[in-house]
């Protein structure tokens, strides 16, 4: 089994590295702008397809999550901090590095949260909201679980649209690049931009963190961690007798997948330098969902593949102004049709009945 997922791991590297070279030699790099940012929301999908297929809960407020660690990130490293220099909390930040100095087309003296500080603190507010949101939410069940986690997308959605501190309809832009490395002899300086000079250095960041999210969840998954999840998704009854606590492990797998989230909001704000209220809209919630379920709820490699596929198409506007009613349409087909994903539509399955089914009536002519 571990054999298998390092050769599924390794394989992933391999394509991704493949894929860039092949941009490269054809001229159409301009591929890799709609990749890193497929690879950034697959880490939303990634999270809920550990939450639905694993420990069973469904989640309709997942944009939500996203949007915290976006919309904090953004506004912690653009709002002006110097009409509050002389208080003491901003200047203990200020003398411990947490802050950094900016200017302004006049010349003067901006102050800013460091990227590194805003970003620990908007997947810690992420995780925090997950633990407070999750503990009374979680005790229900079904269309209850569902409507609840809705509620709790569109109150996110309504804050940052009616918030000035969020830009309102706007959003916020002109969000600072995320610098990760810098400062170092001999290395170049490794930062989440939109600069088109570093394209290629952000294609890999952001599948580095694809490949590194896809690992930790595979080795959850084959750990004891994971086999209790996979009971709890059997039968939650059964694992509550069997001496599982489904309470705690239902709610740190939900704030598992709302840190995943986050930190996808966090760096793809950056990589785009703005963000706006469609990205905690609803439908972004239902798309997740739509792209888990196509993938298979309980299958990593199939969500990957989906999210990565449909988001790409998404982004390089194959579906035009019908969009969201393409992934409401995907929904409900794969729920009608393939319950378990896309992929557990077993061809070589259906041809291998046909055949043994055919040959036992041959064998059944030549006894009669």
């Amino acid at each position: 089994m571990n054999t298998k997922k390092n050769i599924g791991v390794l394989g992933l590297l391999g394509l991704v590295i493949m894929i860039q070279l092949l941009t490269h030699w054809t001229g159409t790099q301009y591929y890799l702008t709609q990749l890193t940012m497929s690879a950034y929301y697959s880490l939303v999908i990634l999270g809920l397809c550990v939450l639905m297929g694993y420990a069973g809960q469904i989640s309709l407020g997942h944009a939500g999550f996203f949007a915290i660690g976006g919309y904090l990130a953004a506004a912690l490293t653009t709002h002006d901090l110097t009409p509050y220099s002389n208080t003491l909390i901003i200047q203990v930040l200020n003398r411990c590095g947490l802050l950094i100095q900016g200017q302004d087309i006049y010349g003067d003296v901006l102050l800013y949260f460091n990227p590194w500080v805003s970003c620990i603190l908007a997947i810690s507010a992420a995780a925090l909201t997950a633990l407070v949101t999750g503990i009374p939410v979680l005790k229900l069940k079904g269309h209850y679980l569902a409507m609840a986690t809705l509620g709790f997308g569109t109150i996110i959605y309504r804050i940052v649209l009616a918030s000035a501190f969020f830009g309102e309809a706007d959003g916020i832009s002109d969000v600072p690049p995320f610098t990760l490395v810098s400062g170092i002899p001999g290395l170049p300086v490794i930062e989440v931009s939109g600069d088109f000079s570093g394209r290629v250095q952000n294609y890999y960041i952001a599948w580095s963190m694809v490949i590194a999210g896809t690992l930790l969840l595979l080795n959850l998954i084959d750990s004891r961690v994971g086999r209790a999840l996979r009971s709890i998704h059997g039968s939650e009854e059964t694992a509550d007798a069997m001496g599982i606590n489904t309470a705690r492990y239902k709610l740190k797998t939900f704030i598992l997948s709302a840190i995943f989230a986050a930190a996808a909001g966090v760096f793809l704000t950056h990589f785009n330098g703005g963000i706006g209220p469609s990205e905690a809209g609803i439908m972004k919630s239902v798309r997740y969902v739509a792209i888990v379920a196509v993938g298979g709820m309980a299958n990593i490699w199939g969500a990957l593949t989906m999210g990565v596929l449909l988001n790409f198409l998404s982004l390089r506007g194959i579906f035009g102004t019908y969009d969201d009613a393409v992934f409401g349409l995907i929904l409900i087909l794969i729920m009608l049709f393939a319950p378990e994903g896309i992929l557990s539509i077993r061809i070589r399955q259906r041809l291998r009945n046909a055949f043994s089914s055919s040959t036992s009536e041959i064998r059944g002519g030549e006894s009669s």
